[in-house]
């Protein structure tokens, strides 16, 4: 069985005990958080379902940042460079449970 969620803009397809990289979450090390957005869901038979009433539980194992992204700019023949460097903040999660309140 796995489920849709939707959190920091972006779709992950997560089973219990999947471990995912995520947007930064404004939460410490240790604790649970709950995905109230939960896109769809499937059943002990694969078959997709709307999940309407569910929620996913995950626990919070690192806040880290994710690797550099190099932006570099150039205008040719001007003389014009530009290099910039980005690490976006990220936060690594474990499913703990898929809860179906139906």
């Amino acid at each position: 069985m796995f489920a849709i969620v939707e959190t920091g803009g972006k779709q992950y397809k997560v089973r219990e005990q999947d471990i995912i990289k995520i947007e930064k979450l404004n939460a410490s090390v240790g604790e649970e958080v709950t995905l109230n957005k939960v896109i769809a869901l499937t059943d002990i038979n694969n078959n997709m379902i709307f999940a309407q009433n569910t929620t996913v539980t995950a626990s919070i194992l690192e806040q880290c940042r994710n690797d550099k992204i190099i932006v570099f700019k150039k205008k040719r023949r001007k003389n014009y460079r530009r290099k910039n460097g980005h690490r976006q903040y990220m936060t690594v999660l474990r499913i703990t449970k898929i809860n179906n309140m139906e």
